[in-house]
């Protein structure tokens, strides 16, 4: 079945300027159907790096949250604890990242809330039809939320090929053992040149796991749940992730989480998608690369694959930009994501999200004309 995908190019005039338009987009993907009285309202992003410059601007949030109240919903903007140490791999340091890259109440309207809680430990586990994972951890927040809107910074990335709405879904709305369950299959590692014997792993691990031999700590994999509870609490950073899972097999485990995060969300789930920045890489790096291609604009479906798709093809239709790290694919119709990561086949995650019944590849794309005569 074809979905639709609302679409608005970054043109605005004396008319119409962007932020109307997004309003727009929202109203003619049906947000007006979805949020109800009442209704606790998840608006997922990402809060951006400290050093990053290319996540979606506060002011554009705050469109949103305005919609959402006038709706009578209650939103609240929300992201989740990094699997690996960082500046936002607890609740206090990412919020205070977040508050920093300008999502604070002044500026966006609404509260933070990390949906995974204070240590990204905060989630329940959610049975799905997947081909490899039967169960999923999701942050609680999201779950318990009434309803789910991912707002997203399309973009090129390392190990996806792409991050978009799926990947705001699949990494960004699962706990830290769910992000360590997509990357790794086996127990993570100690650098034993790293560890100083603080035994802060010790006491964090609730699966006595852990143990001291020589003075070094020791990870037992037969007894490790693969919470990362140790990873975080290490601030030497000698617990070590074991990123042993190809791309293939990362993106179709994602993809599934992604369906575990929209579970007992329907008919009331919206996805936006900026095409704007369109960095090299993930923008979890405590810098922004130069865009590959001119900014496009936003897109908006209440199908997720739909949505990615369509803004994967509208990225391959524009002329790549020169002096960027695009090194093939520059011309109108050639492939912009393996132009930079010529490895990934960027594909597998639409194609398994497809598959397992997260949305449709299908879609019909319906651009916002222009409001009044001109601009």
């Amino acid at each position: 079945m074809r979905s639709t995908v609302y679409f608005a190019d970054m043109r605005a005039g004396h008319k119409e300027n962007l932020f109307g338009k997004l309003e727009r987009l929202l109203d003619e993907a049906g947000i007006q159907g979805l949020v109800a009285r009442g209704d606790l309202t998840a608006i997922k992003i990402h809060f951006g790096e400290k050093g990053g410059h290319a996540y979606i601007r506060p002011t554009f949030l705050r469109r949103v949250v305005d919609r959402v109240k006038s709706l009578g919903g209650q939103p609240f903007l929300t992201d989740s604890c990094t699997l690996y140490p960082g500046e936002r791999k607890e609740a206090v340091s990412a919020l205070t990242c977040g508050i920093e890259n300008g999502f604070a109440y002044a500026v966006a309207g609404a509260p933070l809330i990390m949906c995974d809680g204070l240590r990204g430990h905060s989630a329940r586990r959610v049975a799905i039809e997947g081909e490899i994972l039967h169960q999923v951890d999701i942050a609680s927040a999201i779950l318990e939320a009434d309803v789910l809107i991912t707002v997203s910074h399309f973009k090129c990335h390392e190990l996806t090929g792409f991050g978009g709405a799926l990947k705001n879904l699949g990494m960004g709305c699962s706990s830290r053992q769910g992000k360590l369950k997509q990357h790794s299959n086996v127990a993570p590692k100690v650098a034993e040149k790293f560890c100083t014997s603080c035994a802060a792993c010790l006491k964090a691990c609730v699966h006595d796991a852990i143990t001291f031999i020589e003075g070094k700590a020791r990870i037992d994999p037969d007894r490790c749940a693969g919470c990362g509870r140790c990873i975080t609490v290490c601030q030497e950073k000698a617990i070590q992730i074991q990123w042993n899972e190809g791309p293939p097999q990362v993106m179709k485990k994602m993809a599934e989480y992604a369906l575990g995060a929209l579970h007992g969300k329907e008919g009331k789930k919206l996805f936006v998608n900026f095409i704007t920045q369109l960095s090299p890489a993930c923008d979890c790096y405590g810098h922004t690369d130069a865009p590959i291609v001119a900014d496009i604009g936003i897109a908006v479906s209440t199908d997720p694959v739909a949505l990615d798709q369509a803004c994967a093809d509208l990225v391959n239709a524009a002329p790549g930009l020169p002096g960027t790290a695009l090194q093939s694919g520059a011309e109108p119709g050639g492939d912009k994501f393996r132009g930079v990561h010529p490895d990934i086949d960027w594909e597998i995650t639409l194609a398994h999200a497809e598959k397992i019944g997260a949305g449709s590849r299908e879609y019909d794309l319906v651009k916002l004309e222009p409001k009044g005569k001109g601009w």
